[in-house]
């Protein structure tokens, strides 16, 4: 039988940390901590009320689709998703961090990236990295990346690399060197607009708990 609550969708980690404290204003609280539980569903408090446990990547997926009536992502992960049929009500402000671009230390980046030149990057962030490089009129050859993005510029894969940076320290530790900042990065509230018409009355609460709790 299908489920006739809300379903919210988030990650593991820094998210769904900095997430807990405005499921509590919306007066909910998972039952189960998924750092330690390896359920996939997560019942709460509220019986019309339960989480699902995504990869961060693929919670806007889950959300279009109507997997999951609403979700919890960064502005990275919309940016590359395209954000297609996703209401965004609330910038929640919370695992923050930027968008950069980085290269090992005595690269002469402001030669590279004069317009017309050619730079190899290294990303996760494809949509991201292409945007940007064309804004500046320089192409682009990107190579994608799902981890370790700082080995790229030390063994010669790349020139650059376009990833987040929070603190910077792994970026030092790794002699690379942070030259731009591409954007600020928070994490949204995101809604399925199907679950908006159809679910009004117990959805539009939660969000504007969430709303709340933000200011």
């Amino acid at each position: 039988m299908a489920f006739e609550g809300i379903t919210l969708a988030l990650s593991k980690g820094r998210i769904f940390e900095d997430t807990l404290p405005l499921l509590a204003a919306a007066g909910i609280a998972p039952i189960d901590d998924p750092e330690k539980s390896r359920k996939l569903i997560i019942d709460t408090n509220r019986p019309d009320v339960r989480l699902l446990i995504v990869r961060a990547s693929d919670t806007p997926t889950y959300v279009q689709y109507g997997a999951a009536d609403l979700g919890i992502a960064g502005k990275d992960v919309l940016i590359e998703h395209g954000g297609a049929g996703l209401y965004q009500p609330v910038d929640l402000q919370i695992a923050k961090c930027r968008m950069c671009v980085a290269v090992r230390e005595g690269f002469d980046y402001a030669a590279a990236v004069q317009p017309g030149a050619r730079i190899r990057v290294a990303t996760k962030y494809i949509q991201m990295a292409r945007d940007h490089f064309a804004q500046k009129g320089v192409h682009v050859d990107l190579i994608k990346l799902y981890g370790s993005m700082e080995l790229a510029p030390l063994v010669g894969l790349a020139d650059a690399i376009v990833d987040l940076v929070s603190s910077g320290g792994t970026l030092r530790a790794n002699h690379l060197v942070e030259v731009e900042e591409i954007m600020a990065i928070s994490s949204r509230l995101i809604v399925n607009q199907a679950s908006l018409k159809m679910k009004h009355a117990i959805l539009q609460p939660v969000i504007d708990a969430f709303a709340g709790a933000v200011k």
